[in-house]
């Protein structure tokens, strides 16, 4: 059975249905305005368009670990960090085993990295504060 991921939930279930077990990698960004802005560019980003997206914390887990999207908000909220927007990923494991916290060190770092540098982001899953699925084109 084939799952159309649609938000948090669906995308928990698809992971489940995998051959293989699956950690999440989760890299949350916040947007902030870049120190060589234009005025205009400035002005936009008050209103709250525009501004360049900054990773500000990561965290992997393992299926275990994860509950509803509403945990995972309360779970960032305590590390004090203000977010936007969490980009998703997941890591596969091999063998029937699943990848360690050791693991998932590299591809968070590449994700930031790519976050960093404004490379492509519609590889991953993206989601608001409010749990709403996001596209990047």
């Amino acid at each position: 059975m084939k799952i159309t991921i649609s938000d948090y939930k669906t995308l928990l279930l698809a992971a489940k249905q995998q051959p293989e077990p699956q950690r999440f990698l989760f890299v949350f960004l916040k947007a902030s305005l870049p120190k060589d802005h234009h005025d205009s560019e400035a002005h936009g980003f008050r209103t709250g368009r525009g501004g360049a997206l900054e990773a500000v914390m990561c965290v992997d887990k393992d299926m275990n670990e994860l509950g509803s999207f509403s945990d995972l908000i309360t779970e960032s909220e305590a590390m004090g960090q203000d977010w936007k927007i969490v980009l998703v990923a997941c890591l596969a494991g091999n063998n029937g085993i699943a990848p360690t916290t050791e693991d998932a060190l590299q591809p968070l770092k590449m994700m930031i990295k790519t976050v960093e540098h404004g490379g492509d982001l519609s590889k991953y899953m993206a989601f608001d504060r409010q749990g709403e699925p996001l596209q990047f084109s």
